[in-house]
């Protein structure tokens, strides 16, 4: 029924909210070199609380520098730390890090803001991605689209993230996911049981690879998601 749809949405954004300001944010300033352990098992219980799994096909790259990924909403982030526990920085734009919690989350799990609005956010994105790549040894996870949608066809990809894998040489690892809006939608504001599903493409090593890499990616990741859909009646 939709109302109860509407209610386990509500119930979804009050634990997502809770557990972040309860337990995540204080654990992360008590705790800060437990950091990844911390994110894993707190995504792991609230997915849990939400009723969600996640599930992989293929195989996470362990030496990915990059991971690309679609975008649907938080549960794409929530889901991504319950499955794995690599310790990735997520790449965010610079508002969410003015917000009182989940900026206070962005900051104290050592995540990456961008300013979206001048090319020196660029440059500062590129050296942070450097830093994160050769000092902390922390893979960085990216949504090219840079926005939220409710559609199945992915929004042209932006060009900085192009410009950073071939400015650094990266090795990027395309990730498809489906699922994570039946368990919670933002758009209109439902949630259900379910499992978000994360699809491992090939990784793919810039220095070495074709000049059109970044649009045969999207493309690849296209064919993804439109194969789900079809076969498996999984939007994105």
């Amino acid at each position: 029924m939709k109302i109860f749809a509407k209610i386990r949405f509500y119930w979804g954004a009050f634990v997502i909210s809770f557990n972040t300001a309860v337990f995540m944010i204080p654990s992360l300033m008590l705790f800060g070199k437990y950091k990844s352990s911390i994110v894993h098992k707190i995504n792991a219980l609230t997915l849990f609380m939400l009723g969600g799994k996640a599930k992989s096909i293929g195989t996470m790259d362990k030496d990915a520098d990059i991971y690309v990924m679609n975008h649907q909403g938080i549960i794409d982030i929530v889901a991504m730390e319950a499955m794995q526990n690599n310790h990735l920085r997520w790449i965010a734009k610079k508002e969410l890090f003015d917000t009182p919690w989940f900026g206070n989350l962005l900051r104290h799990g050592e995540m990456i803001s961008v300013n979206r609005a001048n090319k020196a956010g660029l440059i500062k994105l590129i050296k942070d991605v450097q830093i994160s790549k050769e000092k902390l040894h922390r893979p960085v996870a990216i949504f090219p689209e840079g926005t939220r949608t409710d559609k199945q066809a992915l929004l042209p990809f932006k060009q900085g993230t192009k410009i950073i894998a071939q400015k650094l040489n990266l090795k990027v690892q395309p990730v498809v996911i489906t699922g994570s809006k039946w368990v919670l939608n933002e758009h209109n504001k439902t949630a259900h049981s379910g499992t978000v599903y994360f699809t491992f493409l090939p990784t793919i090593e810039v220095k070495t690879t074709t000049q059109d890499w970044f649009e045969v990616l999207q493309n690849d990741m296209q064919k993804v998601i439109d194969d789900e859909y079809t076969h498996a009646s999984r939007s994105r």
